[in-house]
């Protein structure tokens, strides 16, 4: 037990739509000493940051209703102080890009645990210590990669998906139901 009021700890909004993981991080994130409300989507996230912006978010990208991106936007515009992690099931590049973009801190692929959650909330700069892959993307990659960029343009409207890449819509759905190929 640590001597903290909930008050000296750091406020952490947890937003995502799978129940059980965020029960689980939530309290792994709480046994870390933040002080952590959660909300399963973009509009109730917004009702609780906007009685009190937190200091830190955890953003799930893919949520029933308005995705993380814009729950990413609304958190900036009420503190531009936030420091925010977008965490995805479907991480692309296109994506990550677009969630630094809009002010988030970092962008994380699930599966993910609170260490990692914690050292990317506190990471402040790049690391350019990082290697670097002589081999490219593979083509299937490059292609989960080019649609996921088509997919974010459409807002997630996967009709006008398929429409923009020639490409029939089950076969988009079939494409977007596999997992990200590894690098």
């Amino acid at each position: 037990m640590t001597n903290a009021t909930d008050q000296d700890k750091p406020t952490l909004l947890l937003v995502d739509d799978d129940e059980a993981f965020r029960r689980v991080l939530a309290r792994a994130m709480e046994r870390r000493g933040y002080d952590v409300t959660t909300a399963a989507d973009v509009h109730a996230a917004l009702v609780i940051a906007q009685q009190q912006p937190p200091e830190y978010a955890v953003v799930d990208l893919k949520m029933p209703g308005d995705s993380g991106l814009v729950l990413i936007e609304k958190l900036i515009e009420l503190d531009p102080n936030t420091r925010i992690v977008m965490l995805t099931g479907y991480a692309s590049i296109a994506t990550a890009i677009e969630a630094i973009k809009l002010g988030a801190t970092h962008y994380l692929a699930k599966p993910v645990d609170a260490d990692e959650v914690v050292a990317a909330l506190n990471k402040v700069e790049g690391d350019a210590s990082l290697n670097i892959s002589d081999s490219p993307l593979s083509v299937d990659r490059l292609e989960w990669e080019h649609i996921q960029r088509v997919l974010a343009e459409h807002e997630g409207n996967i009709s006008a998906t398929a429409r923009a890449l020639k490409m029939h819509r089950r076969t988009l759905q079939r494409k977007l139901g596999k997992k990200p190929v590894k690098e």
